[in-house]
């Protein structure tokens, strides 16, 4: 019957990839989410440090406070090359973009009312989006790359 949505199982390949994806992108948003703030905390608590050790006499102070600027530019310089924050967004963006529409379609709503082939519809959209996210990746991959070789001239 045009129009009306037929239930997903876990048998559908399309719902298994759709599944496979929001899990996927759930899963890389929280790895990036938890290293960011991880090296975030570990940067702002080394910087927190480095006046008030600078203010104490003790052995190898100078080595002590300089360690600790050294570690905050290698972790910026982490947080810079991998772009975790970015990559927190975008995945978490990809994911609930990638809900948004299995819920739609299971509600028989918005692009999805009146269709003649939802089904088909829903697995054009969910590419759709998967190949947008790759397609933005690859894009400051390589923006990153030339940002990179011009840096190095």
């Amino acid at each position: 019957m045009p129009g009306t949505t037929e239930p997903l199982t876990s048998n559908d390949p399309i719902f298994a990839r759709l599944e496979d994806q929001i899990d996927w992108y759930d899963r890389k948003s929280r790895s990036a989410q938890r290293i960011f703030k991880r090296m975030k905390i570990v940067e702002i608590l080394a910087a927190a440090l480095i006046p008030f050790l600078a203010a104490l006499p003790f052995p190898n102070d100078k080595l002590i406070t300089a360690g600790l600027g050294v570690l905050i530019t290698v972790l910026e310089g982490i947080l810079h090359l991998n772009q975790y924050q970015q990559l927190w967004n975008t995945y978490r963006s990809t994911c609930e973009a990638l809900k948004h529409e299995k819920y739609t379609y299971l509600g028989n709503a918005g692009p999805y009312a009146g269709v003649a082939d939802p089904r088909a519809m829903l697995a054009e959209r969910v590419e759709s989006l998967v190949s947008q996210e790759h397609a933005q990746w690859s894009s400051f991959q390589q923006q990153a790359g030339k940002a990179s070789n011009t840096n190095e001239m």
